[in-house]
């Protein structure tokens, strides 16, 4: 899977201490995809990150030809690991 990342998505990784393969990791298997209620391009990918203390990872991505762009990502506070 090809993932290009933007330049808010480069800075955020940084910022909120978001490691890539995460990130790689949720776009490749992801537990759970819906699409972004405000922006219809976008999609968004949740999955368990434990490495954060079973925190859930949201990628939000535009689909593109063979793979993604990712647009930002967070530890989804309004998401509950699994059980």
């Amino acid at each position: 899977m090809k993932i290009v990342y933007g330049s808010h998505a480069l800075d955020t990784l940084t910022e909120r201490g978001i490691e890539r393969a995460w990130v790689e990791r949720t776009l490749a298997a992801p537990e759970s995809v819906e699409p972004d209620p405000v922006h219809p391009d976008r999609m968004r990918a949740f999955r368990t990150v434990p490495e954060r203390d079973g925190r859930v990872l949201r990628v939000v991505y535009v689909p593109i030809p063979g793979g993604a762009r990712v647009v930002t990502m967070f530890l989804d506070r309004g998401r509950r690991r699994k059980a």
